[in-house]
Order: C-alpha cells, then sequence, then structure tokens
C-alpha cells in the first residue's frame, strides 16, 4: 500500500481520455475574456459620452435681476426633505394653484413638468408632505414650489407658501 498524499492524491486529477495543455488553453481563455471586457468598456464610455451633452444643468435666466444674496438665499433653503434648489427648479405658484386646508397644503402642477408638442401639460393636485415645508419666513414673498418628477409620477421636494398663510 501506498501513501496517498505522497502519491499526489491531495492534488485535483485530470479526467480526460488524452492529455491537454491547460495552461496555453487558460491563457487563451483570459484573453478573449480581457478582449470582452474591454469592448464593453469601451462601450459604456461611448454611451456616456454620446450622453453627457443631454445631461447638463440649465440657466433659465431665474437670477438674472437677483442679488448675490438673494441667490445665496435660495441656494442654502432646505426642508425635511433636504435641499431645496440643489436636486428641483423651483417655481412661483399663482394663489389659486395652490391651498391650505387643516394645516396641510396642496398645490397644482404640471402632471409631466414638460411641454408635449407646443401644449402646456394639465394641471394635477399634489399633496405636500408636511416635511417639505420650508419652515423659515419667505423672503421673496410669493408662493414656491420645487417639484421633481419621476417614474412614480410627481413630488413636491420643497413648499414654500406665500401670502396666503
Amino acid at each position: 500500500m501506498t501513501n496517498w498524499i505522497d502519491s499526489g492524491g491531495h492534488e485535483p486529477r485530470l479526467y480526460s481520455a488524452r492529455p491537454t495543455n491547460y495552461e496555453r488553453q487558460q491563457r487563451r481563455i483570459g484573453r478573449a475574456t480581457r478582449r470582452r471586457s474591454m469592448a464593453r468598456l469601451g462601450c459604456a464610455l461611448l454611451l456616456i459620452a454620446l450622453a453627457a451633452p443631454f445631461g447638463h444643468a440649465r440657466d433659465r435666466g431665474q437670477f438674472v435681476n437677483t442679488s448675490a444674496e438673494m441667490k445665496a438665499w435660495f441656494d442654502g433653503l432646505r426642508s425635511g426633505k433636504g435641499p431645496c434648489c440643489s436636486d428641483a427648479d423651483g417655481s412661483a405658484i399663482s394663489d389659486s394653484d395652490w391651498e391650505s386646508k387643516d394645516g396641510h397644503y396642496r398645490v397644482r402642477v404640471p402632471r409631466l413638468g414638460y411641454v408635449i408638442e407646443g401644449q402646456q401639460q394639465e394641471l394635477v393636485w399634489v399633496d405636500v408632505p408636511e416635511e417639505a415645508v420650508i419652515s423659515e419666513p419667505n423672503r421673496v414673498g410669493r408662493t414656491m414650489v420645487w417639484p421633481i418628477y419621476g417614474y412614480m409620477g410627481v413630488a413636491i421636494r420643497c413648499f414654500m407658501p406665500g401670502s396666503m398663510t
């Protein structure tokens, strides 16, 4: 009887009828995998480069006649849901597009947030979550809302009541 460990029993055995050169085959597989990975990386970079121009921030001219102090105040506005101006574009709304009932607010905003074929979107009423209400004094006097549009519809990021409160 032979010693099992001394005979190479602890090493994996190749179950093949013919001897193969696994080192060369492994090198070929590695090259193919590397090429595929590089091709995928190249495609991903190309898609990012093509999509990047569409993701730029936009300046709608809302700060043209605004002082630096007022712009800094807008940039610092926060609700319980986080910063207002960093994630969404705020809009001033008229008194007929918001209401207060029993301490809760509702606003009327466009359903999709963009114009389709030159036609404005229908307006829908959206409940304002309590954490979205800005508690500090309104320095602009107008009612402001910061809606966020997602796959589940429109949500209110921040809301600052105006003179009707």
